[in-house]
């Protein structure tokens, strides 16, 4: 697994971050002291998932309105029907890591 640093914890802002590692453009999003990663593009209509709305676990995709629950990548609304791919998370020594080699499908 290739586990890569995004960067320190305490330098994200709540809500959505545009991330860019191992040649993939992520979102990352902060929910208080937890962290999700998601494609960046949505499946609907190649918008950035990173500069929308973030509701709950929820977030809204700034050209259509899909949503996509940031845990699993599954839309929650129309016009999107397809998953964006999910990363895993973890935080050692006050980084977030990811593994980009978990990204693909929906978890």
């Amino acid at each position: 697994m290739a586990w890569l640093d995004a960067g320190a914890a305490d330098a994200f802002p709540q809500g959505g971050s545009k991330v860019d590692l191992a040649g993939r453009t992520l979102a990352l999003f902060r929910i208080e002291d937890d962290f999700y990663v998601i494609g960046d593009t949505c499946s609907h209509a190649m918008a950035s998932l990173s500069e929308g709305e973030l509701w709950d676990y929820d977030v809204e995709c700034p050209l259509h309105g899909a949503e996509f629950d940031v845990r699993t990548g599954v839309p929650r609304t129309l016009p999107a029907t397809q998953p964006v791919p999910t990363y895993e998370v973890r935080i050692e020594k006050g980084r977030v890591m990811v593994n980009v080699d978990a990204g693909g499908g929906s978890r």
